[in-house]
């Protein structure tokens, strides 16, 4: 499924859902940060996604990531509760959706970074290599919150 983001644009489409998304940003010992390359846009992001019914968000943290990047990380803190009415995410199956995801701080257990049906690629970066990453404004403003010890973030 295809998905267009927006941010603070007055061309975007009406929100008709706001659903539970968690993720974490994981740093291993040497400092660098997990991130994926999604499928669907290209950008690189955190490791994220729905919360299901049944689950704890830190679950949905854990699950999601191992999902999409191949690492099982262990949760250490919350970052942040990131819910902007002005980042929108539209479906190509209809669904529009405000933005409400849950970040929490974690580190990797084991696992190596894996391509899948979410991800192109997957991998290690310093703060320093971010900077050359295309990164959705959204998540980089997480990452922002975690690397100036902004934490924790409420929106």
């Amino acid at each position: 499924m295809g998905r267009v983001e927006y941010w603070n644009d007055p061309e975007a489409p009406k929100p008709n859902t706001l659903v539970p998304a968690c993720g974490v940003i994981a740093v291993d010992d040497a400092g660098k940060l997990l991130l994926q390359r999604r499928r669907d846009t290209g950008q690189w992001a955190l490791p994220m996604g729905k919360q299901e019914l049944g689950e704890t968000p830190s679950e949905c943290a854990v699950r999601e990531t191992l999902e999409e990047t191949g690492i099982t990380v262990e949760i250490l803190g919350i970052v942040g509760i990131y819910s902007d009415p002005g980042h929108i995410v539209a479906y190509t199956d209809g669904e529009i959706r405000q933005e409400y995801e849950v970040t929490f701080l974690a580190r990797p257990l084991r696992g190596a970074p894996t391509e899948n049906d979410e991800a192109s690629a997957v991998g290690w970066f310093t703060p320093e290599e971010l900077l050359t990453l295309d990164i959705h404004p959204t998540m980089r403003r997480q990452i922002a919150d975690y690397l100036n010890g902004d934490m924790p973030h409420v929106d």
